[in-house]
């Protein structure tokens, strides 16, 4: 387990401060494998992770969704055979706040 995954994410509201430059590279340490992508000038999270099959991938959403309802904070999840495309942002804030970088920590734990 990351020293990452085991914070506690804060209640974010759409004035909650983004994450600086100097907290990505930090937290990014902790998940190397996540890619930071824009979209609609929204940074965001994400990272496909690969499976044998269909029923290991929604295994495998299902488990992301218990992380993200336990959360109260809902990913983007593209569920395909063989693969699952996991993307994280704040959407009330339209941009990354810490608690994406804890739950896409989870999210690596729970794929392992």
């Amino acid at each position: 387990m990351s020293d990452l995954s085991q914070q506690q994410c804060e209640a974010c509201s759409w004035d909650a401060p983004h994450v600086t430059e100097a907290e990505i590279s930090e937290y990014r340490q902790a998940i190397p494998e996540w890619q930071i992508m824009e979209r609609d000038g929204i940074m965001q999270l994400e990272r496909v992770f690969t499976f044998r099959n269909f029923k290991q991938a929604l295994a495998f959403t299902n488990r992301v969704g218990d992380i993200a309802e336990e959360a109260g904070h809902h990913p983007a999840l593209l569920t395909e055979w063989g693969k699952v495309t996991v993307t994280w942002w704040s959407h009330e804030m339209k941009g990354l706040h810490k608690n994406d970088f804890i739950l896409a920590a989870r999210t690596d734990e729970v794929a392992e």
